[in-house]
């Protein structure tokens, strides 16, 4: 049992090699550029494909393949700095989540660019030359490779450290990232530093990616699972400390790794497996380190300090032009079934549609007024389509009081995630939001003898005057309306501005009374309310529920929706919503590479828009005025 434990141990540290490359890169170019990068985890994924395809050819010698694993870094790092470049560069001075926006949608376009290149089918690269073997530790078989790779990681770290520190690079890296501005005023060109930082970031994650083609197949799904890694590794080791991603890396990994050698562990008579909990171990860690050292563990606390926001426009009650332009919306939704018989698939996208807007609208409702970004935002969603369909199945309930008592669970979440959530902020806050996600996620698809795990819960479907599509179209449009209604009027009342005024200049509202963290908790416990009837609804439009429903994608989707429109106007989570929606059927229906047409769609319209489709609209309509 003892060495059966020391040998996972061991392999846990070359696990921790390929977490602190990929965590590395994340964090220097986060340190200097303050771009949350989404695509670094494709950037990874594309160092394995690449070095799949470097080996597969030149690496039948010890030479060739360790050629083609610095050539494959050298490629993914020159994509960096073509990305950065081409596309980065160009939004810049648009809202820092705008960056977030545009990096997703780089994330799309080459998680399709390896499909086409590719293939769907995974891909198994060669064995390291003369690396193939085992050697014996402890009576067990310890891959030699994996020796490698624990050599690797402090290597890596001893020469970014020298980069850093002995380095006039290095200097003008810390000198970018202590203060932007006044190293542009001291003549340094930002321009080609940043495209620098960016190279080497991506080459890290190459590397990490090459490195791993022995040990795992390269496959379309490494990007969003490699990120989500990354990320809390960054976070938990303290945004821009490279020796604490470092230690946070092999914290992770060695956590992981114990894990799956005790394997099973018996309490009270009841048994326990401890290797499912690999799955959310990270996210577990992440949420105890903020909680307790909210800035990381090699992180600064003034990194986490709530400062004033350049206040946005203030809200202003609809015109009367408005309103009836929202009723004339309105109306012509009421009317849109009478064409039901010349395109019968459309009732179907509009209650997609309309649940994209609550999903939306109650994200929006903590983003933008209330300054707390949110990445994990699907947990309430999911919570409420588990809940609705618990009270169905589990206890038998009727499925309209399933329907409204489905929210209820998703408002429970929020009152214990909130209460720790609202204590941080900015990528904090966010990351910590998307630990709770993971962990709810892990609950769910774990729990098979309540939630069906994996497979979901299935046969939900509406009672019988609701069977038809364009009955439960008409229940949905009215959830949507009554939903973003209330949302919008709390934004007008005493709640909604205390909400603005904590996220303008928190300092000034604490010191006039207004206790800026209850109000943002109870923003939290209002915005999940609101998304938990989305995922009720979403329940029993589909008749089945999977895990699916708390993935990070959806809560990516989220933001792309709120993002797309604009945070700063509340018609923009409804034009989000609804153009983003639209565009994923649309597109998915022309070709097999939708993702890409769609990432590419997304792209134009941030670098077109950076204000949103709303705010677009907003700025024109006052101009004109």
């Amino acid at each position: 049992m003892l060495a059966n434990l020391l040998v996972q141990l061991v392999n846990g540290l070359a696990d921790a090699c390929a977490l602190f490359l990929v965590a590395s890169g994340l964090s220097l170019i986060f340190g200097v550029t303050r771009i949350v990068n989404f695509a670094h985890g494709s950037l990874y994924m594309l160092g394995v494909y690449v070095a799949y395809s470097l080996t597969s050819r030149f690496g039948a010698s010890v030479l060739g393949f360790w050629a083609s694993i610095a050539g494959a870094a050298v490629v993914i790092g020159a994509l960096g700095a073509l990305i950065e470049v081409g596309v980065l560069r160009r939004i810049y001075r648009a809202p820092e989540l705008f960056h977030l926006l545009a990096t997703f949608a780089l994330v799309l376009i080459l998680r399709d660019a390896a499909l086409y290149l590719w293939g769907p089918e995974d891909l198994f690269g060669p064995r390291a030359p003369h690396l193939a073997g085992a050697v014996q530790f402890l009576g067990h078989a310890l891959p030699t490779y994996n020796l490698v790779l624990i050599v690797t990681g402090p290597l890596v770290l001893a020469a970014l450290w020298y980069a850093l520190t002995r380095t006039r690079w290095g200097t003008l890296v810390r000198a970018a990232s202590a203060d932007r501005e006044m190293l542009g005023a001291l003549g340094v060109n930002q321009a080609w530093l940043f495209t620098g930082v960016f190279f080497v970031g991506a080459c890290l994650a190459g590397l990490g990616g090459a490195l791993q083609g022995p040990r795992m197949s390269a496959n379309l799904s490494l990007d969003i699972a490699t990120i989500g890694d990354a990320f809390v590794v960054v976070v938990v080791g303290g945004m821009g400390s490279i020796p604490g991603a470092f230690v946070a890396a092999l914290l992770i990994a060695e956590i992981k790794a114990l894990c799956i050698g005790i394997g099973h562990v018996s309490i009270m008579n009841m048994d326990f497996s401890l290797s499912k909990f690999t799955l959310v171990a990270e996210f577990v860690v992440m949420a105890v380190v903020l909680v307790l050292r909210p800035w990381g563990l090699f992180g600064r606390p003034q990194a986490i300090a709530r400062s004033a926001a350049s206040a946005d426009k203030p809200l202003v009650p609809a015109t009367r032009r408005m309103k009836m332009a929202a009723a004339i919306v309105v109306l012509l939704l009421a009317l849109a079934p009478l064409a039901a018989d010349a395109f019968p698939y459309m009732p179907v996208l509009l209650v997609e549609i309309l649940i994209a807007v609550l999903f939306a609208a109650s994200l929006h409702f903590i983003m933008g007024p209330g300054g707390m970004h949110s990445f994990g935002h699907a947990a309430y969603f999911g919570l409420g389509a588990y809940g609705a369909a618990l009270f169905l199945k589990a206890f038998s309930l009727p499925m309209e009081a399933a329907l409204f008592l489905g929210p209820v669970i998703a408002v429970l979440g929020a009152i214990v995630f909130g209460w720790f959530c609202v204590r941080l902020s900015g990528v904090y806050l966010a990351m910590l939001t998307l630990a709770f996600a993971q962990i709810v996620w892990s609950v769910v698809y774990q729990w098979d003898a309540v939630t069906g795990g994996s497979n979901g819960i299935l046969g939900l479907w509406p009672s019988q005057w609701l069977s038809s599509p364009i009955a439960f179209y008409y229940l949905t449009l009215v959830a949507a309306i009554l939903g973003v209604w209330i949302l919008r009027r709390m934004l007008f009342a005493p709640l909604g501005l205390a909400m603005r005024a904590g996220r303008d200049s928190p300092l000034r509202a604490e010191a006039i009374g207004i206790g800026v963290a209850r109000v943002q908790w109870v923003a939290f416990v209002v915005a999940s309310l609101v998304c938990g009837l989305a995922g009720s609804l979403y329940a029993f439009s589909k008749g089945n529920i999977s895990p699916e429903v708390i993935s990070v994608s959806r809560s990516v989707d989220g933001l792309v929706m709120v993002l797309l429109g604009g945070i700063q106007t509340l018609a923009g989570p409804i034009v989000g919503a609804a153009v983003f929606t639209w565009l994923q059927d649309a597109v998915a229906r022309q070709t097999d590479y939708w993702q890409a047409l769609l990432g590419a769609s997304i792209l134009v319209l941030v670098i077109a828009f950076p204000q949103g489709i709303a705010g677009f609209l907003r700025d024109r309509f006052t101009e004109a005025q």
